[in-house]
């Protein structure tokens, strides 16, 4: 692995270490008007924008995800700590999926779970998904860096100058992650299918 690709590595795993869902304790039991809410948001997941001038939420953004059946409407101009975990869930899942498939998927789990008394609350499932996450960071961790080692074997026999080496070996990790990504967004999206033929059939 060359100089340059070891430092985009260890880059990318620090990275990873700094990346986690708003834990729910992290989220004020007190309702927020809009602005409190965007405020909140950016102090907490300003680390995962690519740019500075990238935006986390924006109240246009709030709005159309209401608009859209994403989220339930305010009461009172206000958001409470289940709207807050249904907008973070939202801000994860919308750089992967469609307005309307994470419609497909929110949807019923607002009508049981949100503001309700049921054993089983918005805030424990929420955990749960929370929990999971920070485990994947293990196995993430482990490919990435086996993605790494797969992309400097693959270029091995070629006897490039170190320059060539580690730009064509970033590209072999970046077109081996790509592939990676797609396959997994096709599972999510025959999986929701199924949901959504479920929904109709009911």
């Amino acid at each position: 692995m060359t100089k340059f690709t070891k430092e985009a590595l260890n880059a990318l795993l620090q990275d990873l270490d700094s990346m986690s869902y708003i834990k729910a304790d992290d989220i004020p039991e007190i309702d927020l008007y809009m602005d409190q809410v965007t405020t909140f948001m950016d102090a907490h997941l300003g680390s995962t924008k690519r740019s500075p001038e990238d935006k986390v939420l924006t109240k246009t953004m709030i709005n159309n995800y209401a608009k859209n059946n994403l989220l339930p409407p305010p009461v009172k101009k206000k958001y409470s700590k289940d709207h807050m975990m249904v907008l973070t869930l939202i801000y994860y899942l919308k750089n992967v999926l469609s307005i309307k498939d994470i419609e497909s998927i929110l949807k019923p789990l607002a009508q049981q779970y949100f503001a309700n008394d049921e054993q089983i609350s918005l805030e424990a499932i929420y955990e749960q998904i929370r929990y999971q996450a920070k485990e994947q960071m293990t196995t993430l961790r482990d490919d990435l860096n086996k993605s790494f080692t797969a992309g400097e074997e693959a270029l091995k026999e070629l006897n490039l100058d170190e320059e060539k080496h580690a730009s064509l070996e970033l590209f072999t990790i970046i077109a081996n992650l790509s592939f990676d990504v797609y396959m997994k967004k096709y599972l999510i999206e025959k999986l929701i299918d199924q949901i959504t033929e479920e929904e109709e059939k009911k």
